[in-house]
């Protein structure tokens, strides 16, 4: 599964987006092991998606990851946390998948105590919260593999999703066409996504 995302040159980057839902995030640390099942994603198509860092082909030294082969953490700060990206192209095409929310698996007790928040369902739905949960640190995770530690994605046997639902991306105004494009995938009837629509469902949008 993981040779798809870094080697298949005919997938995209919003399939790949898809792709990543079912898929664990897990982050090891000196206070424990924390694990989530991603939920929601979004895709960001580079240098000519205006709501991209790399709009316009912008380069800088915080973006240089971006700009890395397939398979890097690209980790960025707004609002004072930080945000969680997959790279998912080859090296100087910058393209990448910003993980949105998870649902809580394993460290939960820790998570509540990074997040001073004891409702489960609010630990992991958000890009800073579950960055937060996580204790994702940019010096330690930055330009990082996605399969070494301490910030590793699991893409072996992926929870099967039910239905992707899929809508603009949030918090991107002011971006001409791409403020609407629908590059925001999520499991629908998912409890743990950030901005969820219609009803939950009890098996949180899962097959098994």
């Amino acid at each position: 599964m993981a040779e798809l995302f870094f080697k298949d040159p005919d997938l995209s980057t919003p399939e790949i987006a898809q792709k990543l839902l079912g898929c664990r995030l897990r982050r090891e640390s000196s206070e424990g092991v924390t694990t989530g099942i991603i939920v929601e994603t979004e895709a960001y198509l580079g240098e000519s998606d205006q709501a991209a860092h790399v709009y316009g082909g912008k380069r800088t030294a915080s973006l240089e990851a971006f700009y890395q082969e397939a398979g890097i953490f690209y980790i960025y700060n707004i609002h004072g946390h930080w945000c969680v990206n997959m790279i998912t192209q080859s090296k100087d095409e910058p393209q990448g998948v910003l993980i949105r929310a998870l649902e809580p698996v394993e460290g939960i007790d820790l998570m509540k105590s990074r997040r001073k928040q004891d409702q489960r369902r609010l630990l992991t739905n958000g890009p800073g919260k579950l960055s937060q949960a996580f204790g994702v640190d940019k010096e330690v995770d930055y330009g990082s593999s996605v399969l070494q530690d301490p910030l590793t994605i699991d893409f072996r046997e992926p929870k099967p999703v039910a239905e992707i639902a899929q809508g603009p991306r949030i918090g991107i105004p002011n971006k001409g066409e791409w403020t609407h494009k629908p590059l925001r995938f999520y499991v629908k009837g998912n409890p743990y996504v950030s901005s969820p629509k219609g009803r939950t469902q009890a098996d949180h949008g899962w097959l098994a």
